[in-house]
């Protein structure tokens, strides 16, 4: 179990080792000054004065004491920004422990995925601040946000949800391995979306010279040879004509006539790797990490192919890439070398032996990249709450929760209660006044199904649950631009519900979460309307909870018979306080507390 002491004292013990090496690279910048200047003092007087040895030798050992430095001081800066990381790791660890919104990045959903037409994800507070996204994250990879973000919008399968419960179980204790991998992803940045989707396009296209790429292969080892060989017997006396130059004039028009798909392939190729290689330290990371459970086992050997990790693939993408940033940062050598050797097409050449070998597991590698990461991100919650269960799904269409709470309150806020919805053929009605907890406990419910069917610990102490089609009806909004009043809202999303519920799912249940359901027309209606959208889910078969603060709906035809009463109360103390406890109880609510609420903020009725 993680506590906020301990990602305290980890926060500390980093800040005091950064101190310390934060002094060392002030020393170093001090020392490359006096390495530095010196040494450029005596070139110019030098300059002036004309070369002799020993203030040349003195120059010579100066600058190379300046370039050791360098390297050391580029060693200590890296070393200050992984303590950085990991400082802002264990900040951000202990803001998720406290509920700390402020702290806490607030992250976009991932582009492309429309929560609008949603059946959860608004009502329940999947994404914005104080979310369950915000919460369990952020991800270490912009993949990893993206499939955080799926797998609370899209329930699993049994099986999957318990192929990631396994994985979860055996990341939790791994905390430094989490630390650590949470920090590179801070420091990697998280590469763009479009330039992952650049080297994908590379990595999955074509060869860049179309059906001409092996003859154009051909060519260029033979005007290479050619041109080295007849170099050489020039040089040697061999040969007295500077033949050389023909191969050469035949590579310079080969170069011009495929200079296009040539600097095409170097730009995506080399564009995407750019973002990509942000990801090298996280892909070495990520093959250490726990690989007893099936899923983890499975992520590793999709991390490799032939036996060869992938992080070990994009280290020779790098050094063939910077290969071909010698036609950037060259300048004229570059036009000498390439005219010499053809090097950019060696460099093409190299860059399509790595796509043909690797290129097609590059989607992969991200996919099990982005599944690790979101498997220790639910790992981590899982750590730090260790009283939180591991659902159990499957057995009977019944919701059963032992000590249920909302998880995004923090502990020493939160009340939890016993709550079971279903079987099929009956409801919750949750009764009671204002501000009493109906609307917190219906989101309580639903997060926690969100929770168990993405495979992470839910907040009970037990949970057995089906496999579930979620539903809910909480926060409805009218829309000027549709042209939509509340009530009709209102109608058009509890017609969405019933008409899933009457749809056919096999093996799964569908289970409706109503708040208050047609507040926008009159009570005489509403409870007509009421009773007949119950009918039809409970003739459905569906299973769920539905809050009203109308107390006769529960004596009245199918709610008589099919309804669990529940309810919320308060206590209003001498001094006229009123107090609420949060606590469910059997029944129907007897008390109100309007008018009081009113009186309460100064307004008499």
């Amino acid at each position: 179990m993680a506590t906020a002491a301990d990602y305290s004292r980890k926060i500390d013990e980093y800040a005091r080792t950064r101190i310390g090496v934060a002094e060392r690279s002030r020393r170093m910048s001090t020392l490359r000054l006096v390495t530095s200047l010196p040494a450029a003092a005596i070139v110019v007087w030098m300059l002036s004065r004309g070369f002799s040895l020993a203030p040349t030798a003195i120059a010579a050992v100066l600058l190379l004491a300046f370039a050791v430095l360098v390297v050391r001081h580029a060693r200590i800066e890296e070393q200050l920004a992984w303590l950085d990381a990991l400082q802002l790791a264990n900040i951000r660890a202990r803001a998720r422990l406290a509920r700390d919104w402020s702290v806490l990045p607030q992250p976009q959903p991932p582009p492309g995925i429309d929560l609008t037409h949603h059946p959860y994800a608004l009502d329940l507070d999947l994404f914005g601040r104080a979310s369950l996204y915000q919460w369990l994250g952020p991800a270490a990879t912009a993949s990893g946000a993206r499939t955080l973000a799926e797998w609370l919008l899209t329930a699993a399968s049994a099986d999957e949800v318990v192929a990631r419960q396994l994985a979860v179980a055996e990341l939790a204790p791994a905390r430094d391995w989490r630390e650590h991998f949470a920090a590179h992803g801070i420091l990697s940045g998280g590469a763009g979306r479009a330039e992952i989707e650049t080297l994908l396009t590379w990595a999955e296209g074509d060869h860049p010279l179309g059906p001409h790429a092996t003859i154009v292969q051909w060519a260029v080892y033979l005007l290479t040879a050619s041109t080295l060989m007849l170099i050489a017997l020039h040089a040697s006396g061999v040969i007295t004509n500077a033949a050389w130059l023909v191969p050469i004039l035949f590579g310079i028009i080969l170069s011009f006539v495929l200079a296009g798909p040539v600097t095409l392939a170097f730009d995506r190729a080399g564009g995407g790797q750019r973002a990509f290689r942000q990801y090298a330290a996280l892909f070495a990371y990520a093959e250490s990490s726990p690989k007893k459970s099936p899923r983890l086992a499975d992520i590793h050997r999709r991390l490799s192919v032939d036996g060869v990790p992938a992080s070990g693939f994009m280290q020779r993408l790098n050094r063939i890439l910077g290969c071909a940033d010698l036609r950037r940062s060259a300048g004229i050598f570059h036009f000498i070398i390439h005219a010499v050797t053809l090097w950019d097409f060696h460099v093409l050449f190299a860059l399509e032996r790595w796509r043909l070998i690797a290129g097609r597991h590059v989607r992969g590698w991200l996919q099990s990249l982005s599944e690790l990461d979101t498997l220790a991100l639910l790992a981590a919650s899982k750590d730090d709450h260790p009283a939180w269960c591991t659902p159990v799904l499957g057995g009977e269409p019944t919701v059963a929760a032992t000590a249920l709470g909302h998880p995004l309150l923090p502990e020493d806020r939160r009340v939890d209660n016993d709550v079971t919805v279903g079987p099929p053929g009956t409801l919750l009605l949750i009764t009671g006044s204002n501000m009493s907890g109906k609307s917190t406990l219906l989101r309580a419910v639903g997060l926690n199904i969100v929770l168990a069917q993405a495979g992470a610990a839910a907040c009970a102490s037990a949970l057995r649950l089906p496999q579930i089609d979620l539903q809910t009806s909480i926060r409805v909004q009218d829309s000027l631009e549709l042209g939509l009043s509340y009530f009709m809202a209102a109608l058009a999303r509890l017609k969405g519900v019933v008409d899933a519920a009457e749809h056919e799912r096999e093996g799964r249940v569908l289970l409706y979460l109503l708040d208050e359901i047609l507040q926008g027309t009159n009570s005489a209606e509403r409870s007509i309307a009421v009773r007949a959208v119950a009918r039809h889910l409970i003739d459905a078969g569906a299973i769920g909870a539905m809050t009203t603060h109308d107390l006769t709906l529960a004596s009245e035809t199918p709610l008589d018979t099919a309804a669990t009463l529940v309810h919320f109360t308060e206590t209003v103390d001498a001094d006229g306080a009123m107090r609420f406890d949060y606590r469910l109880r059997p029944g129907i609510a007897t008390s109100r507390n309007a008018i009081r609420l009113m009186q309460m903020i100064g307004i008499e009725p």
